[in-house]
């Protein structure tokens, strides 16, 4: 597990926006851990803030556009892009105005000011989703669709495809998402010829230019038409016969308009609300497919809001029964963890394997075996005291002892046949030998049993 980051100080950036032409002014600023990412229009009445989530976003026609109440602000995805993809869980972004500035189009700006500033490690775990199965979103209309599979890291994949005599199909893949400066932060936005005087007459692309965009002449038309669309848009004429870029600069990649695409979905990604373990594969992408998908994601994570710890039987432990009984003082029939498979600085995970055989079940209950709540709790504990014990001198010189237990939820029976896994997690540092926990019982993915307890470290006599 990772700790979450902020930024070390605020910095600021300034220019037009895409689509208004309204030149505005963004700060990022740290914000405290669990935070996630929030924008503040400085500009109206109040400061009303916007939480970056996928529910507020009130428009995807050609960017990502949030609201609450009356404050709007347009094309978020780079910046978000780029806090993603620069490992920055936490950050109040401040602007003056209705649109984040577009920049060059793309989110190397905002990656360069981050590495300036630098960042801050927090002392919150970086609270990552992890995908266990596939997850998939399809528009029947466009042929758009997003697939979402378990993967080790967050790493994705898209696939571009348009009707064009010389632009077609492009693809761009990131393995993993600390790939994102090097790989992606540079990939512009782009615009089709054709799309041009609709998007302008539809109030669009006010701000935009050969600067901060793509533009591709990829079916050809009328001379007269391409020296007008030339015009509208303050670039020289072309000659209309030679199909390809605008642009004067060249591309920074051949699938540049790909890579720019892989820019967005991480973009939109980070409006889910947690970063994802998981290889998302996208075809024919859209911020209105994107959104869609945050959606749908997010209701999976409120539906699952503590994920079961992954375990795999083959593995070895980190702590067998053995090593257990050194550190622990309970025995049969109160020994209650069969094995630590998986611990870190602030939270352990352990196993028991119930079986019918349990003497507990002889009277709770013999035609209907339950394992009691009070037990489980107990399991927990001694998970905790596994965790709090691990780290002294001569651990087996000391023992653990409740003190308080709240917040107690008992959600599933635990019968003969199942296997507990079990997670706990410091609440906070052990201090003057008190330790505040919160614990977790899954069966399988969901979990049967939770509660927080509070015990005491004493040496024994």
């Amino acid at each position: 597990m990772s700790k979450q980051h902020t930024l070390k100080k605020s910095f600021s950036v300034s220019g037009k926006g895409l689509h208004t032409g309204i030149v505005t002014t963004a700060t990022f600023n740290p914000a405290p851990e669990n935070t996630g990412y929030r924008f503040q229009r400085t500009d109206l009445e109040g400061q009303p803030i916007i939480e970056g989530v996928a529910e507020n976003v009130v428009d995807t026609t050609r960017s990502t556009v949030i609201a609450k109440g009356d404050a709007r602000i347009s094309t978020i995805e780079h910046a978000l892009a780029a806090l993603l993809g620069m490992g920055i869980d936490n950050c109040l972004i401040c602007i003056n105005g209705p649109e984040m500035p577009i920049l060059e189009g793309s989110a190397q700006t905002f990656v360069n000011k981050i590495k300036e500033v630098g960042y801050e490690e927090q002392q919150a775990q970086r609270d990552y989703y992890v995908i266990k199965k596939k997850t998939e979103f399809r528009d029947d209309q466009t042929g758009a669709s997003i697939v979402l599979l378990p993967d080790e890291k967050f790493s994705i994949t898209v696939m571009i495809d348009y009707d064009s005599d010389w632009f077609s199909s492009q693809f761009a893949t990131a393995e993993d998402i600390s790939d994102f400066e090097k790989e992606i932060a540079g990939a512009r936005t782009f615009v089709f010829v054709r799309e041009v005087e609709p998007l302008i007459n539809a109030g669009l692309i006010k701000g935009g230019d050969l600067d901060n965009a793509i533009v591709i002449y990829e079916n050809q038309i009328s001379q007269e038409r391409l020296d007008r669309l030339a015009d509208i848009i303050n670039v020289e004429h072309q000659d209309a016969t030679k199909l390809g870029f605008l642009n004067t600069k060249p591309l920074v990649w051949q699938n540049e308009p790909a890579r720019h695409k892989l820019l967005d979905i991480v973009g939109d990604m980070a409006l889910i609300g947690r970063p994802i373990k998981g290889r998302i594969i996208a075809t024919k992408p859209g911020h209105t497919i994107n959104n869609k998908f945050a959606r749908q994601m997010r209701r999976e994570i409120r539906a699952h809001e503590v994920q079961a710890p992954h375990y795999d039987c083959n593995e070895a432990p980190l702590m067998d029964v053995n090593r257990i009984r050194e550190l622990l003082p309970h025995r049969y029939p109160m020994q209650l963890v069969d094995k630590i498979i998986e611990m870190g600085k602030n939270y352990i995970v352990g196993v028991k394997n119930v079986t019918s055989n349990e003497p507990f079940f002889q009277g709770h209950f013999p035609q209907e075996p339950v394992m009691p709540g009070v037990l489980q709790i107990e399991a927990m504990a001694q998970a905790g005291g596994l965790l709090v014990l691990s780290g002294l001198e001569e651990p087996e010189k000391w023992s653990t002892y409740f003190m308080r237990i709240d917040n107690v939820k008992f959600r599933q029976k635990v019968v003969p046949g199942d296997t507990l896994i079990f997670k706990v997690e410091l609440l906070a540092p052990v201090r003057h030998g008190i330790s505040s926990m919160k614990g977790y019982i899954f069966v399988g993915e969901k979990v049967v049993s939770e509660c927080t307890f509070t015990a005491q470290i004493i040496k024994n006599k």
